[in-house]
């Protein structure tokens, strides 16, 4: 039986994060089932930042609107809506809004899985 969800993002709680801006989870176990993925949405005023911190997982970073900065191995690159980032495990990179400017970010957020012994 296929699962169809809808979930409403805007009715969704946002929360502060450390360091600025507002998150909201919008697919993990609890709102989907999901067990091996999270789903945020981000937002950042102009100014603030989020660092995709470096772990064994992999993440998505797409940014829905506004424009502003990626910081990825110690080189800064302008950003703007409709462009993305892939971190592998083990890699980090700094977002921050553009002054005068907002961001919205999606987050995808899975885990490194072990390969079988065997698979090809």
């Amino acid at each position: 039986m296929p699962t169809t969800l809808f979930i409403d993002t805007t009715k969704l709680p946002r929360e502060k994060t450390p360091g600025g801006g507002e998150r909201a989870d919008i697919l993990d176990e609890a709102l989907a089932g999901a067990k091996n993925v999270v789903g945020a949405l981000r937002w950042l005023a102009s100014g603030e930042r989020f660092a995709a911190a470096s772990s064994d997982r992999h993440q998505l970073l797409y940014l829905m609107e506004g424009e502003g900065s990626i910081t990825l191995e110690g080189k800064t690159h302008d950003v703007t809506k409709g462009m993305g980032l892939y971190l592998g495990p083990s890699e980090s990179a700094t977002i921050e809004a553009a002054p005068g400017a907002t961001l919205k970010i999606f987050q995808l957020v899975v885990p490194r899985i072990p390969r079988l012994s065997g698979a090809e």
